[in-house]
């Protein structure tokens, strides 16, 4: 492993081992028993990922971003736990809250399915649940099932199941897509949705790309490399112009979904992308490993923010197969 003066860490990988969270500098005011010290690694990349550089450890992952600030705009976090992984997910999430809340007035939170939801659980305990100000949480779906809001399909009774119905946000602040139109039609009301939600100043424009600027996207991956319900070879992974399409033939059941494209999500400031498990080990490597075929993209690696930051929330069974690890 090659060492490096601090100033040549935006050409590299840099690794932060036992990463130490200690009192977040925003209005969550955590208990001892939270800023232990977590078994996890924290890596950050530039585009150059060639090397790993040792580094003295850090606080928490939004900590962490802000002293590499000019160094990068991606970590990766490998937990020993998932109990961890869910207590730093949630950290992350709370200071983020309490950052846009103040600065804007609103915080914008786009979640996905599957496992990731139940990631966000401690949000609904102490000490996030009664410091968090719930009162300027929107939610949305980066993408839906088009199936009815009772369905065991549908990503909005998994989402309300496992974590709305535990915490106070205002219901007309939970923005469900519309179940009773089809896949076409609720895409383009979700859409319109989005944009008055622009000009009401809820959801910001990103002027870089001209796009939602959503604040916190929290995101999983399929073992195949899909995000949202943007899948591989599948045409709608190329859309760059709406800013949510939808899909009449998903490789995965159900065959119908609504799902934002790539220019809303790369124009996101923050996206969490929360990855585990074996299963996932060959997409991953893949992602991140040197040399990938830029000709033959799966969907996350087509995941790059315009001016944001991207963190990937791991286990070592997911990175198993990155030798550099």
């Amino acid at each position: 492993m090659s060492t490096l003066a601090a100033a040549s860490i935006t050409a590299a990988w840099t690794t932060l081992s036992s990463v130490n969270p200690r009192r977040s500098s925003s209005t969550v005011s955590l208990p001892s028993s939270l800023r232990r010290s977590l078994p996890s690694r924290l890596l950050s990349s530039s585009p150059s990922r060639s090397q790993l550089v040792p580094v003295s450890s850090m606080d928490s992952p939004a900590s962490a971003a802000s002293a590499c600030e000019t160094a990068s705009r991606k970590k990766l976090i490998i937990f020993d736990a998932e109990e961890d992984l869910a207590a730093s997910l949630s950290k992350h999430t709370a200071e983020l809250s309490a950052k846009f809340a103040a600065e804007r007035g609103a915080f914008t939170v786009v979640l996905s399915g599957g496992s990731l939801v139940k990631s966000l659980r401690k949000l609904a305990e102490p000490p996030y649940l009664e410091a968090v100000d719930w009162s300027k949480w929107h939610v949305f779906w980066v993408d839906e099932r088009v199936v009815p809001k009772d369905h065991a399909d549908s990503n909005y009774k998994l989402a309300s199941d496992e974590f709305l119905s535990k915490v106070p946000i205002p219901a007309d602040q939970v923005h469900a897509i519309n179940d009773a139109l089809s896949s076409e039609g609720a895409a383009e009301d979700y859409e319109t949705r989005l944009k008055q939600l622009v000009k009401d100043g809820v959801i910001e424009m990103s002027p870089v790309s001209g796009f939602p600027n959503f604040d916190l996207m929290l995101m999983g991956m399929g073992p195949d490399g899909h995000i949202a319900s943007l899948f591989p070879g599948h045409p709608v992974v190329h859309e760059n112009e709406k800013r949510v399409t939808f899909v009449k033939d998903s490789p995965k059941p159900p065959p119908e979904r609504i799902t934002f494209t790539f220019p809303v999500i790369n124009s996101s400031a923050h996206i969490a992308l929360v990855v585990t498990g074996a299963g996932k080990a060959g997409a991953i490597h893949k992602a991140l490993s040197e040399g990938q075929n830029t000709s033959d993209l799966l969907p996350v690696e087509m995941v790059s923010l315009q001016d944001g930051e991207l963190t990937w929330f791991t286990d070592k069974p997911a990175v198993s197969m990155l030798s550099s690890i």
